[in-house]
């Protein structure tokens, strides 16, 4: 004998956190909703609000530190570990889920000028402008006495900034040249000079890792290939470029932080003016760092604040900042896109959300479904008047707001001074310089 029954599974008709709201179907035809632009544009207004509201990007901060952070590194396989050094030449190990530090090295007589993780995780290199070059185990010795290094090159001259290849066991230095060295080899394997300007970083290139760049004090980036015996071509820049950084999913892109305020984006198969200019910050920019996804990228400056940009854009998305912070050292964006970390003058190391209202742990899938709608709505209303202004405004501290009131008025000054000029000149007396050109002297080859 059959007997038939009925079967149905809750899930289709309640909520999964709460029993006794029952789900209503929607019925997607456009013409039962007559409302429903109207009804999206209030709810992309709600979302937006939201965000500014909930927007606390400050997690933490590191202390431990006797003096000022000078450079920070990133362990390249384990997220939870980062590396800093500071200008009395001590190294320090951090837990950042502990936020506690679990080795301090005495490593250098003065400023630890740089510092790099080898690929294989199993030694890091620092440089100090003692002009010695020291190897490092990454794994903590059983006893408690100091520390001593596995290997120690003495360079003879000023070292300023470091950086390893992706995959050999090669690393290269800057300083009064650019040397590239090897961990069996207690002298440089290559040697590039350019003029007798000191260099002030060095960056390989994470995609076509035989290139490398390096910034001068002569206001120059130069462009080397590991391949060939000199330089490929350099740029000349208005001002000074402290600090550079490769695109991660770019081989061909690249962007330098100015002493001029600004960051500069550069394509090296057309190097003669830059991509794109990045303006915002008030004084000169320190430091700078790429994120993982290529998209985006973070600076620091000595304006006490640090901003984010997207690459396309000339101006920032979000500007983080605290009243104790003092000017910015060194800045890193961590491997798993989330989190900022910045070093800065009063001995401290803090930690950010990458997005400022994003809520950390576990998420819901209704959760993450309601702020994937929101998003998109977000997205979709991002060009309306009144969402946009929300969207954008930010609170910032008095000097810097003072400061970009200058800025601005003497930027409009040079160029109300530039189109009289052209307005009362012969035709072609007096052409037209475009922002992105006007840095940018001329490039050797």
């Amino acid at each position: 004998m059959k007997v038939k029954v009925l079967s149905r599974n809750p899930s289709e008709y309640l909520r999964e956190t709460t029993r006794d709201i029952h789900k209503v179907p929607r019925n997607y035809n456009p013409a039962l909703h007559p409302f429903e632009a109207p009804r999206e544009y209030t709810r992309a207004l709600n979302a937006v609000k939201l965000d500014r509201t909930f927007a606390k990007p400050f997690i933490g901060n590191l202390e431990g530190h006797t003096d000022s952070v000078s450079c920070l590194s990133k362990h390249p396989s384990k997220l939870g570990t980062l590396l800093s050094g500071a200008f009395d030449g001590v190294v320090k190990v951090w837990n950042l889920t502990q936020r506690t530090c679990v080795r301090t090295i005495l490593a250098h007589n003065g400023t630890v000028a740089g510092i790099a993780v080898t690929p294989d995780a199993e030694h890091f290199v620092t440089v100090g402008i003692d002009q010695t070059i020291k190897t490092w185990s990454t794994e903590k010795p059983d006893d408690d006495c100091e520390e001593e290094p596995t290997n120690t090159i003495i360079h003879g001259v000023v070292i300023t900034g470091i950086s390893h290849h992706r995959e050999n066991p090669q690393f290269a230095t800057c300083g009064h040249e650019c040397n590239v060295w090897e961990y069996e080899r207690n002298i440089p394997i290559k040697t590039y000079k350019w003029g007798n300007d000191t260099l002030n970083d060095v960056k390989f290139n994470q995609v076509q890792t035989n290139l490398l760049a390096t910034c001068t004090s002569g206001n120059k980036v130069i462009i080397y290939d590991t391949r060939k015996t000199g330089p490929m071509r350099s740029v000349q820049m208005n001002l000074r470029p402290n600090k550079l950084c490769w695109n991660p999913m770019e081989a061909f892109t690249f962007t330098i932080a100015g002493e001029d305020y600004n960051l500069y984006t550069f394509d090296i198969r057309q190097m003669k003016s830059p991509v794109n200019v990045h303006f915002d910050h008030t004084e000169a920019v320190t430091d700078i760092d790429y994120s993982p996804t290529g998209r985006e990228f973070v600076s620091g400056s000595y304006d006490r604040s640090i901003r984010i940009f997207e690459v396309n854009k000339g101006h920032s998305r979000e500007i983080y900042h605290t009243k104790r912070m003092q000017r910015l050292t060194c800045v890193a964006w961590t491997l798993d896109n989330k989190y900022i970390i910045n070093g800065s003058d009063e001995m401290n190391i803090r930690i950010w959300k990458a997005k400022a209202s994003e809520k950390l742990g576990v998420l819901r899938p209704r959760e993450k479904a309601s702020l994937n709608y929101s998003q998109t709505l977000k997205e979709k209303f991002a060009s309306h008047p009144q969402i946009r202004r929300i969207a954008r405004h930010r609170q910032v501290p008095k000097h810097i707001y003072k400061a970009q009131d200058e800025l601005r008025a003497q930027r409009q000054k040079i160029k109300l001074k530039e189109s009289r000029r052209r307005a009362h000149s012969k035709p072609g007396a007096e052409p037209f310089v475009s922002e992105r050109k006007r840095h940018v002297t001329r490039m050797e080859v």
